[in-house]
């Protein structure tokens, strides 16, 4: 039997929460397991419920989603899902912590996809947003930390070749299932690849990751 996904909904519309545990329930890998209404409650129900992932609403009454997801995205994956295609929102939302950025309008199969996805380890990007992510990342869009030891190319010197390859596998968007079968390795390998090269970088997740390939010219 598969592990059991816990998630929170927080969103100040009922009816949208409604929506979402609705879409989720039919799922025997996922738990809806709490709701909230805005960022406070979403601050006390982690602590209480421990979900492993939360689907946060932006704006909201009182605590706003950014604010809560940057008190809880240590102790959780936070999943932004939002109305509003505004850049502010998404770059707030991943140097706040949060994995995933999708669009209220996005399917049901999306959602779906992005709770699994998230709670594997992997990070999701709405299409939409994906293309401006990598534009932006030059700009410094995305706060990011830097490796305090490095090789003359910019690489730090104890990142393996293996490590690296993963990286760039990150970089092109695969998660861990298809990098796996790129490398022929097993997803338990890829996973401890993954977390050896964030440890080493300094970085927090994957999105980091990814801006930190482009920014080091890893990829073309």
């Amino acid at each position: 039997m598969s592990e059991i996904t816990k998630v929170l909904l927080v969103d100040d519309q009922q009816l949208v929460r409604t929506g979402f545990r609705m879409i989720l329930s039919v799922l025997d890998d996922v738990e809806v397991v709490g709701e909230a209404s805005d960022g406070a409650q979403a601050i006390d129900q982690v602590a209480s419920l421990c979900p492993d992932v939360v689907l946060m609403d932006v704006q909201m009454p009182g605590v706003d989603g950014i604010t809560a997801t940057r008190q809880i995205a240590d102790r959780t994956k936070v999943v932004i899902l939002t109305t509003f295609d505004r850049d502010d929102y998404l770059f707030d939302a991943l140097n706040a912590g949060a994995v995933g950025f999708l669009l209220k309008n996005a399917g049901p199969e999306l959602l779906i996809d992005a709770v699994r996805q998230v709670a594997a380890g992997n990070g999701l990007l709405s299409p939409e947003v994906t293309t401006r992510v990598i534009a932006q990342m030059h700009a410094g869009a995305i706060s990011q930390p830097t490796a305090s030891t490095e090789s003359p190319i910019g690489l730090p010197v104890d990142l393996t070749e293996r490590e690296t390859d993963v990286l760039q596998a990150l970089a092109r968007g695969l998660n861990n299932a298809e990098i796996a079968a790129e490398l022929v390795v097993g997803e338990s390998t890829v996973k401890t690849h993954v977390s050896n090269l964030l440890a080493k970088l300094g970085l927090r997740d994957r999105v980091q990751a990814v801006a930190w390939a482009y920014q080091h010219h890893l990829m073309d």
